[in-house]
């Protein structure tokens, strides 16, 4: 994050920044990304539009740091003591119910990401590459744990595994993702893939 992003969003207290988060996330379940205005974000956060764009920059970046601000926990802070344990760790922090909610979000999003670059540059930043980061360092201990091949070439590949899964549910079985699909899928896609 810039300096200048730092020093505009230092205002707002942590309680009051999660209020505004979960309305723009109330808000994207109601109405979607390309009807979700500024307009409607302060009239439901009783927030002048003045502060938004002050505090945010514009709709995507206050959209993306909403999702980003409702991960219960940070992927890279995930330490069971095995590949294994973490992913499966990484899979159930949200309960199924939370996980439909947030599917529905996502598929949303990422069709109002195909036309709209500032989405699409916000979630790569505040999202995608934090989120790569992350997992980067459960692989790194794996690797440093003799788990998996340090040129094990699936490696690159994790992240499009774990997202493909995730999509891939509702699409080709037309339910949501669950705890139990999701463990499933690691112990038989993506560990065979790392540990093979």
């Amino acid at each position: 994050m810039t300096e200048a992003a730092t020093a505009r969003r230092s205002r707002i207290t942590p309680e009051r920044e999660a209020e505004l988060y979960a309305a723009v996330l109330d808000l994207l379940r109601e109405v979607g990304y390309d009807a979700l205005t500024m307009d409607a974000v302060a009239a439901r956060t009783k927030s002048s539009k003045a502060t938004l764009y002050r505090q945010w920059g514009g709709k995507a970046e206050l959209v993306a740091r909403a999702m980003r601000h409702g991960k219960p926990v940070h992927l890279g802070a995930v330490d069971t003591g095995s590949l294994r344990g973490d992913f499966h760790a990484m899979v159930t922090r949200d309960d199924d119910c939370h996980m439909e909610q947030n599917s529905a979000l996502m598929r949303g999003l990422a069709v109002a990401m195909h036309t709209n670059p500032d989405l699409r540059r916000a979630f790569r930043e505040l999202l995608i590459e934090p989120e790569m980061a992350e997992v980067r360092r459960v692989l790194q201990r794996a690797i440093d744990r003799g788990e998996v091949r340090p040129d094990n070439p699936a490696i690159d590949y994790v992240m499009h595994m774990m997202m493909g899964g995730f999509a891939a549910r509702t699409m080709i079985d037309e339910l949501p993702p669950s705890q139990a699909f999701l463990t499933s899928y690691v112990d038989a896609v993506v560990l065979p893939a790392l540990c093979a």
